[in-house]
């Protein structure tokens, strides 16, 4: 199973894009948008890049692009068979809607800040995140216009947001330069389709255009780390969630991840989450 690139459709004529989700919720999945999510009824698992943990009603997420994420609800919830069991209101926008300019302006500094950060993955919570979550909820029954300058509104409160969590670690979030050049892009879009794979650098090298010598260094910039360092935190990232769903065995997990073989997985899982592959099984499963 790979990491599916997922877009919601966007309606001619409007900016960005509001979205009633109902069960059951996208699986395993990146877009190029930010995402903010709030699950309206439900409960079950999050995970986030790396990162996995329980989320309930009125979990408030906001995500940066191209991070891999899945919500997995649990099967038990709702009142009737014919009730949704699960369901989550979804805001997407692209980072130019307002005008390439409009994050770039002296007085969006602190939001842009934002922005950048959330290549990790927020938890919002506090006053905040009740602010927020009342926005949102009437913005179930308002109007486009209305609902343009809601989200200005919540783009006001986030730009001045202290009361969060970081969800992803430092090495598996996807740091982008919110100006990325086109030739990463694709390369990074082929990774995230690929992982599971070998992946030969021709192949790489071939879609960006680039030679040996420029591809390195312009990886590095755009990605703040090797290229080999971002394709071992995805393939971590994704052993991370099927460590978390326990259905297959670590060593299925390690081929199925993309690793050729199960001493290096457990070197390179230990490496990177500072626990074996087991032990973060079993810590999740306490944490339940």
């Amino acid at each position: 199973m790979k990491i599916a690139s997922i877009s919601l459709r966007q309606e001619p004529y409007k900016s960005f894009i509001v979205h009633n989700e109902k069960d059951p919720f996208t699986p395993w999945h990146h877009h190029s948008e930010y995402e903010l999510v709030l699950i309206v009824k439900g409960e079950g698992r999050r995970l986030v890049g790396d990162h996995v943990a329980r989320f309930q009603q009125n979990d408030l997420v906001f995500l940066g692009p191209y991070l891999p994420h899945q919500w997995d609800c649990d099967s038990c919830n709702g009142n009737s068979e014919d009730e949704p069991k699960d369901e989550a209101f979804v805001i997407q926008f692209r980072y130019e809607f307002l005008g390439i300019n409009f994050f770039e302006v002296p007085e969006n500094a602190s939001l842009k800040r934002f922005l950048i950060e959330s290549s990790r993955g927020y938890e919002i919570y506090g006053k905040s995140k009740t602010k927020i979550i009342s926005i949102l909820h009437k913005m179930f029954n308002m109007n486009d216009v209305q609902r343009f300058y809601a989200l200005l509104s919540i783009f006001e409160i986030m730009g001045s947001l202290t009361e969060y969590h970081l969800l992803a670690s430092p090495n598996a979030s996807v740091t982008l330069s919110l100006k990325q050049n086109e030739p990463m892009r694709f390369a990074m879009q082929y990774i995230l389709q690929n992982f599971q794979k070998k992946i030969q650098i021709q192949e790489l090298l071939e879609l960006t255009n680039m030679s040996y010598a420029s591809f390195y260094p312009a990886f590095k910039k755009a990605y703040l780390m090797p290229f080999k360092d971002y394709l071992l935190n995805v393939r971590i990232g994704y052993a991370c969630k099927l460590l978390a769903e326990g259905s297959m065995h670590i060593s299925e997990i390690a081929y199925d991840s993309g690793f050729e073989n199960l001493s290096n997985f457990n070197r390179q899982f230990r490496k990177i989450k500072s626990v074996t592959p087991s032990q973060f099984q079993k810590q999740y499963k306490n944490d339940l």
